[in-house]
Formats: C-alpha cells, structure tokens, sequence
C-alpha cells in the first residue's frame, strides 16, 4: 500500500484545472476523495467518471469566501467516510491587473477566495485534526508567492500570504499534523479566463505557451501526502522547465 490509499482527501477547487487533476491521480492512487467547487454540474460528472473507473468520489457545494459553507463540506466528508486525512486548500481566482486601474472588487474577490479560503479551510479542518491525532494540509500558491511582477501585485500579496500562513501552522501545529505549500508555476488552467484586464490577459497568453499540465501539480500533491508521517515536505515549487520565474 501506498502512503495515499485509503486516505480521505478533501479538495476545494476541484471542478477543473489543477483541483480535477489532483482529484483524479489522488483516487487512481487509492484515496477516497471529495469534492467541492460552485459548479457542481462539473463535480458531478468528475465524481462520476472517478466512479466508474473504480474509485471512490463524493462532491458537494461550496464557497470558500463563505465560513459556514466549508465547514459543511468537511462535515460533509467526515460523514460520508469516517475522517478527513488531507486537505486540499487549492480554490483561487487571478484577476490580474495594474494597480492604477483601482480595481478594488477584484482585489477584494482575490483576498476572500485566496487568503480567507485557505483559513477557512484551516479552521474547519484543524480541530477534527487535532482530535484524530493527524492529518496534513495542503495549500496551494503559486510562483507568484515567490516574485511579484507587473499586475499581478494584489495576486502576489494573497499568494504570500498564503506561504506565510502555512509556515505559521506548520510551526504551531508540532508532530501530528503536515503541512505543506504547493507553489505553481504558469499551468494549463481556468485562472486566467478571470483576468478582466485587457493588457494582463495579452501578457498572461505569452505565459501560457510554456504551460504545464494540472497533473504537474497533482503529481507534486501526490508526493507530499505518500511520504512517511514523520517527513513533512513543507514547500514544493513546481514550474515549465523554460520559465525564466
């Protein structure tokens, strides 16, 4: 058996992208796996297809700007199976743009679902954590936690945050408990479909031609969550071989 069978994972972000990808190699490997995003005409077919091929997957609603609801949805999955292994922080939008177009809204969305979302997905989690004696969290970034550029300063900030947080839990949390930080570099992925911006979109489509694929990324989930439970591989930085970022 491998470090991931039987292990229930929970992923936020999961309709597409790097959230699918994840979903579908995890359960390949043997976790049971639950689902939750907005859309869930997409998690279902996802769970559907997972199920078919044999695995184990179960899906529900959820906003993570929204504290009640994800809570819900790891109840959901402690219900459904008994405990809740691994938590998958990954939903997050990137509404790039230059500061001086003030787009506070944007700014204001990036902040809830990026900074918030993985809190939420903290304090939801921990608790049933701590009671169970273990458990890992894994929460996405990106490069952009890493080095900031041209209108992407808001999306850098959550991203920072995000590694700052973790390394704070990981601190905080001792022997019983990973954590770990998966930081993306430019992947094959929706994010960029949220950039209203007209000159970040053209800059964001020359990026794109070195993309990865999302399985990159579950691959490098993967990793972290199969190793001992005594070995917490706290960051992991995942980006095209050609990335000059």
């Amino acid at each position: 058996m491998s470090g991931i069978e039987g292990k229930v994972v929970v992923i936020t972000g999961a309709s597409s992208g790097i959230g699918e990808a994840t979903a579908r190699l995890l359960s390949e490997r043997g976790a049971r796996v639950v689902l939750g995003a907005r859309r869930t005409e997409k998690l279902e077919s996802i769970a559907g297809a997972i199920t078919r091929e044999g695995g184990q997957a179960r899906f529900r609603a959820v906003d993570v700007t929204k504290r009640e609801d994800v809570d819900s949805f790891v109840e959901f999955a402690a219900r459904e199976f008994g405990r809740v292994d691994v938590i998958v922080n990954n939903a997050g939008v990137m509404p790039l743009s230059p500061l001086e177009e003030t787009k506070v809204n944007e700014w204001d969305r990036m902040i809830d679902v990026n900074i918030r979302g993985v809190l939420h997905g903290i304090a939801a989690g921990l608790p049933r954590m701590r009671a169970q004696g273990s458990g890992q969290f894994i929460n996405m970034a990106s490069i952009g936690a890493h080095t900031v550029s041209p209108t992407a300063a808001v999306y850098c900030a959550t991203k920072f945050a995000v590694r700052a947080i973790s390394e704070g839990l990981r601190q905080e949390v001792g022997g019983d408990i990973r954590v770990t930080v998966v930081s993306p570099g430019v992947t094959e992925s929706e994010l960029a479909e949220s950039i209203s911006d007209a000159s970040a979109r053209e800059v964001m489509r020359g990026y794109r031609q070195i993309s990865i694929s999302p399985y990159a990324i579950a691959r490098a989930v993967a990793f972290a969550i199969e190793q001992p439970d005594d070995v917490d591989t706290s960051e992991i930085i995942v980006r095209p071989t050609a990335s000059p970022y």
